[in-house]
């Protein structure tokens, strides 16, 4: 047998092995310098090739990675018309190598990476950024941040802009914000999720204090304004009014009787106030509803006056006196010293639900819509001129009564 056979394995002679070590050195040498790409890598390419539906990029291997199909229709068509040869753009490796050996390459999420790593920068570090609104929905405004969409819910929005708001529906609201440029502050980040949350109110320098200190400057008691309903509760309403809330009362949402004012509202709703206290020390605006609109109580109880005897039918006893209906939506009260001569401890003792009676009209105050009666006074002398006049005027069946003739006017 051969020496060199037996020496150097079977068939293998010293002049292959040679030419194998030379081959193994040259494919050394020209690996040396390749930076094979990982998925999910983000590199900088250069722009090697433009054609429809492709786009090659070379990253520094021995062959150019592709952008095609759906990461080709991902980029805008004005991004897509100013792509140039040569040009540096960031890639996002899909892929290393496909069943046909491609690298594949996206543009867009690279951009998309890119910004999901500015947006953590800013969340983590609380900054503000500067931005446009580009669109709205029913929650809120739409801002972009990079290649990212982000969201400002409403709550988030700034009070001086949500001051300038009006209208019930999305596009009423804030239709006419788009394109109005905006400062904002990332405050959720959520890649998963593909959540990005923004905030205006966190960029914006003007705190919840300091505006109700500038609206409280600013309004004047007696003045209407529109507001908008922020709460309702069961003792009355709150109303947003240029970027601080005022309460109207239950007491003032209205001249007829609400047994909750979530009857006649709801939040979010516009409604016209007027400024009728202003607390500054405890800085409190008492805002009305019902002043906007004229006292329907007035010309109701016109008919009713001091001393008139009237028909009533009692509806409700308290320890205090008697409450009587005079007509629908009109009552009186009888106070327990004008129910009898004598001292009764209860209205009880005299009167029951469902009576009917004659009473005396012994006061009336508009301000507070109360008629003062009285069952013990249907007979007082105090009052018998009256009672007379009105017993004329059923005599003679409300007609004026022909003057006498010594009492008839002078001829002019």
């Amino acid at each position: 047998m051969d020496q060199n056979v037996t020496q150097n394995g079977a068939g293998v002679t010293p002049e292959n092995s040679q030419n194998d070590n030379n081959m193994a050195s040259l494919l050394e040498k020209e690996g040396l310098g390749i930076d094979f790409p990982t998925q999910g890598e983000i590199r900088t390419g250069v722009v090697a090739s433009i054609i429809p539906g492709r786009i090659l990029v070379s990253v520094g291997t021995k062959s150019e990675g592709i952008i095609e199909g759906k990461e080709y229709e991902l980029i805008p068509s004005d991004e897509l018309a100013n792509l140039k040869l040569g040009q540096e753009i960031p890639v996002f490796v899909v892929n290393p190598e496909d069943s046909n050996g491609n690298l594949i390459l996206s543009y867009m999420r690279a951009r998309e990476e890119k910004s999901w790593a500015v947006v953590e920068t800013l969340l983590a570090s609380k900054a503000a950024t500067h931005s446009t609104i580009i669109g709205y929905n029913k929650g809120g405004l739409i801002v972009p941040i990079g290649g990212l969409r982000g969201f400002v819910p409403a709550s988030q929005i700034s009070m001086t802009r949500r001051n300038n708001t009006s209208g019930d529906t999305p596009e009423q609201r804030w239709g006419k914000m788009i394109g109005e440029e905006i400062d904002v502050c990332v405050i959720e980040v959520d890649r998963e999720r593909r959540r990005l949350i923004l905030s205006e109110r966190a960029a914006s320098t003007e705190t919840r204090e300091s505006v109700r200190e500038r609206v409280l400057d600013e309004l004047k008691e007696g003045s209407v304004y529109t507001g908008r309903i922020t709460s309702i509760a069961d003792f009355g309403i709150f109303v947003n009014v240029n970027g601080a809330d005022g309460l109207v009362h239950m007491s003032e949402i209205s001249w007829d009787r609400v047994q909750h004012p979530g009857e006649l509202f709801k939040v979010g709703q516009e409604v016209k106030v007027k400024v009728i206290n202003i607390d500054r020390e405890k800085k409190r605006i008492g805002l009305s509803i019902r002043q906007l609109k004229d006292d329907p109580w007035e010309d109701k109880a016109a008919q009713f006056q001091v001393g008139k005897l009237v028909e009533g039918t009692i509806t409700r006893l308290t320890k205090f006196g008697a409450f009587a209906r005079l007509t629908d939506d009109i009552e009186g009260l009888i106070h327990i010293s004008e129910i009898s001569e004598r001292r009764i401890e209860h209205p009880k003792e005299v009167l029951k639900e469902g009576d009917v009676c004659t009473l005396r009209i012994i006061k009336v105050d508009p301000s507070v819509h109360r008629i003062g009666l009285s069952l013990r006074r249907v007979d007082s002398m105090a009052y018998a001129d009256m009672d007379w006049q009105a017993l004329e005027g059923i005599l003679t069946d409300g007609e004026p009564k022909e003057p006498e003739a010594d009492n008839a006017p002078e001829e002019a």
